[in-house]
């Protein structure tokens, strides 16, 4: 793997279940509010993507990690 884990179990699993809540949210206001189901698509889709991972760009840039097991895997 390319990119190295920093969330915790806690962490991917709040990211995931937001994602999917996201993502569906969206694509219920698809219809009519598409600005807002555009955004918490990209939202959702973000979210859902780093708890599958288990990898934050963000976490990495700012050096922080919920993972404290997971320090020296890559």
């Amino acid at each position: 793997m390319f990119m190295k884990i920093n969330e915790g179990t806690t962490d991917r699993a709040v990211r995931i279940v937001t994602g999917i809540i996201l993502l569906t949210v969206a694509f219920i206001l698809l219809g009519s509010m598409r600005v807002l189901a555009v955004i918490l698509l990209a939202a959702g889709a973000v979210a859902l993507f780093t708890g599958i991972t288990g990898h934050c760009t963000l976490y990495t840039v700012l050096g922080i990690s919920t993972c404290s097991k997971c320090d020296d895997k890559s």
